[in-house]
């Protein structure tokens, strides 16, 4: 089986719930509470167990909030990783009003990270020999941008693949540093690569760019209710959304990312792992908050989808 090793930089508590409806300057009265541990790399890594795989997370911790979260995150069964901070987890806050259908999400930017608290993880990294290396999510306060491209060149010594979702001035570096094995931009992530509004044959031709100049060998962007398309040496892939009725699209992307590397890692082609994604991202929309995808839904969809 694969060795995948997840990195989460800004971790959370995430807490989603819904109420009838929100306004200003009332208490608004919520119910159905959920709470899950969060943060891009540990998202990607509950729906890497979910769905089978094994793998690993390595984490920054601390503060008054790091005990909860670390006993969220131990009901996942990954190989945990845990790496010290003086800052606490932030919480995020999600909540769904019934009536409209609306989320509204209050996602704090996090505790500051310094160098020396920051640096075991990164020399942690640099020693894993495995074959995925996934990195997902924002930086903390206090973390230098460049440091997914810091990442990137040490799994190119190791030769671990290395897969990214991030944005921003992170995911521009990592790109120009290249090599990168799959890369997931929003459109509106790609658009921003690009300067300027893209149409679908901008969006397309975005893509292929990225991979012509070697910054990434395989290029997932999401476009939300319109599907995604891939793009690689063998050309771009697209595929329409999977048509569900949503309860949250909190995490759908984390679900994307974690249903494709699982699927690569049992050893599917690229485009099936693509399509696999795809089913992925749709399951986890049926849930609220950031439960994310369910096996058993994903497994359903996939098997449901139209083949060319």
């Amino acid at each position: 089986m694969a060795r995948i090793l997840c990195v989460v930089l800004n971790p959370a508590i995430d807490i989603a719930c819904t109420a009838d409806e929100v306004e200003p300057q009332h208490k608004v009265r919520t119910r159905e509470q959920l709470h899950h541990a969060g943060g891009g790399g540990a998202n990607v890594a509950r729906v890497l167990a979910e769905l089978g795989s094994e793998v690993e997370l390595a984490y920054l911790s601390g503060g008054e909030t790091g005990p909860l979260y670390e006993t969220l995150l131990s009901r996942h069964g990954l190989g945990e990783h845990r790496f010290p901070m003086k800052g606490p987890v932030r919480i995020s806050y999600t909540v769904r009003e019934a009536g409209s259908g609306h989320e509204y999400r209050f996602v704090p930017d996090g505790p500051d990270v310094s160098a020396a608290e920051l640096q075991p993880l990164l020399d942690m990294v640099a020693a894993f020999e495995g074959d995925y290396v996934i990195a997902s999510g924002s930086l903390p306060p206090g973390v230098d941008t460049s440091v997914y491209a810091t990442m990137l060149s040490t799994t190119r010594r190791t030769g671990a693949a290395f897969v990214l979702d991030t944005s921003g001035d992170a995911l521009r570096q990592a790109l120009e540093e290249g090599g990168i094995f799959l890369v997931k931009p929003s459109q509106r992530e790609l658009e921003q690569i690009a300067g300027h509004k893209l149409d679908d044959e901008g969006m397309a031709a975005q893509a292929l760019a990225l991979v012509a100049r070697g910054a990434a060998r395989n290029v997932a962007v999401s476009l939300g209710h319109q599907g995604a398309l891939l793009a690689n040496d063998a050309g771009v892939f697209r595929l329409p959304a999977v048509k569900v009725e949503a309860r949250s699209a909190v995490g759908a992307g984390d679900s994307f990312v974690g249903g494709m590397v699982h699927w690569l890692a049992s050893g599917h082609g690229v485009q099936e792992a693509f399509r696999f994604a795809l089913a992925a991202g749709a399951a986890s929309v049926l849930h609220a908050g950031t439960e994310l995808c369910r096996r058993d839904d994903v497994m359903r969809m996939y098997e449901a989808m139209e083949r060319a």
